[in-house]
C-alpha cells in the first residue's frame, strides 16, 4: 500500500504540478497566493487534516487513469474555477494536483 502510494506521488510529480494554496489567506487576489511545492511536500500533507487535495486533471486523463489518490476530491478544471473553489473551507489548506 504505502509503496503503491510513493509510486503514485513519483508518477505525479513528473506529469503534475501541485499547487498549494493557503485558503486561510484568500482575497480577490487570489494568484498572488499561489505558491508550488514538491511532491515530498505534498505526501507530508497526505495524512493533514488541514488539508483538502483536489485533482484537477482534464476528465479524459482522470477516467483512464488507475492512480489516483484517496481521498482526493475531483473537480472538472474546465469549469470556471469559482463556481466548486467556494464550496471548500477557507481555512483548509488545498493542493491542486
Amino acid at each position: 500500500m504505502r509503496s503503491s502510494l510513493l509510486r503514485i506521488l513519483l508518477l505525479l510529480s513528473f506529469a503534475l504540478s501541485a499547487v498549494f494554496i493557503s485558503c486561510s489567506s484568500m482575497d480577490k487576489q487570489m494568484t498572488s497566493k499561489v505558491e508550488r511545492i514538491t511532491t515530498e511536500e505534498a505526501k507530508d500533507l497526505l495524512d493533514d487534516s488541514d488539508t483538502i487535495l483536489i485533482d484537477v486533471r482534464l476528465d479524459r486523463n482522470w477516467q483512464q487513469s488507475d492512480q489516483k489518490i484517496k481521498g482526493a476530491v475531483r473537480e472538472d478544471p474546465m469549469t470556471e474555477e469559482a463556481s466548486w473553489a467556494k464550496k471548500y473551507p477557507r481555512d483548509k489548506n488545498i493542493v491542486l494536483y
